[in-house]
């Protein structure tokens, strides 16, 4: 399976048709097609179903274009790695990030690398943990900014010199925005919008003790943005960190018992890495060693 025969196969998916998918390519149409029945015939499969106007994916067809994208942004990934190893530094880093206060930590230490290596280029990718050790995992992220605890195992880490401290952001016009703490009888009744995954494995799940059983959940996602407008649009209360950013119609309120955690800087073990990625990687342990954050 060649890597030019995937970009085929992505622009006929993006444009769905033959002719205008060649004409992007500087390819003839009866080229194209000869080439998308030899992959057909490769992977024992019919990748499109065609009409006389326009074609549409099959299944396997959908399959493929996920994977043929993580394979060409690999691939593209790959080639910069080995690119620009002269003494000025160059390249490209990918980082992976929650939303999380300790994000302005990680964005500080770029900065200062940055005085020293300006020609070195930044990839950020923000998911949730599993999104982002998913993509380490595949190759497609060097480095993820994530919740501990770490898989020491798989990973080398630094942790980050700032706590998460958990609350509940609430509509100004509910009967939790006056609170200055918010406890777990409160949120009985109360629709909560919660984190992704297990809810039974989460910490809000301990923290809620006797009363997790009698909270509802109404909404899940994966980051804090689009969760807020779910509380704004009145649909519940967000449990989440507090990020550094308000909300008009918003009142952020602390959790108590005070809930908090923790975040690290993660890369997988034995990795070789970029020269860039490398010596990112070298200036980042040191800088985050050094410092403290009282000010976020």
């Amino acid at each position: 399976m060649e890597l030019r025969v995937l970009n085929y196969f992505l622009a006929i998916a993006r444009e769905e048709n033959f002719t205008r998918a060649a004409e992007q390519l500087h390819v003839t149409q009866p080229t194209l097609s000869r080439q998308i029945a030899q992959l057909e015939k490769e992977l024992g499969v019919n990748l499109f179903v065609r009409s006389n106007h326009n074609i549409i994916l099959t299944e396997d067809g959908m399959i493929l274009k996920r994977r043929a994208q993580e394979m060409l942004s690999l691939a593209d990934k790959t080639k910069r790695d080995f690119l620009h190893r002269d003494e000025n530094l160059e390249g490209v880093v990918s980082i992976g990030s929650g939303e999380f206060l300790s994000t302005r930590c990680l964005t500080d230490c770029i900065a200062e690398f940055r005085k020293k290596h300006p020609l070195v280029r930044y990839e950020f990718y923000s998911g949730n943990a599993a999104n982002v050790r998913d993509y380490i995992e595949r190759g497609l992220l060097d480095i993820g900014l994530m919740s501990e605890p770490i898989n020491i195992r798989k990973y080398d880490f630094v942790s980050m010199p700032v706590k998460e401290n958990w609350g509940a952001l609430v509509r100004k016009d509910s009967h939790l925005a006056d609170k200055k703490v918010i406890t777990p009888q409160d949120l009985v009744g109360t629709p909560v919008i919660s984190a992704l995954g297990e809810f039974t494995e989460s910490d809000i799940f301990k923290w809620l003790g006797n009363y997790a059983e009698k909270v509802d959940i109404v909404a899940k996602g994966n980051l804090l943005y689009n969760e807020a407008m779910l509380a704004e649009s009145g649909i519940g209360a967000v449990i989440g960190i507090r990020l550094n950013y308000n909300y008009n119609n918003l009142r952020f309120v602390p959790l108590s018992p005070a809930l908090e955690s923790s975040t690290a800087l993660a890369w997988k073990k034995e990795q070789i890495f970029s020269a860039a990625t490398s010596a990112f990687i070298d200036f980042a342990k040191k800088y985050l060693k050094g410092i403290t954050y009282d000010k976020i």
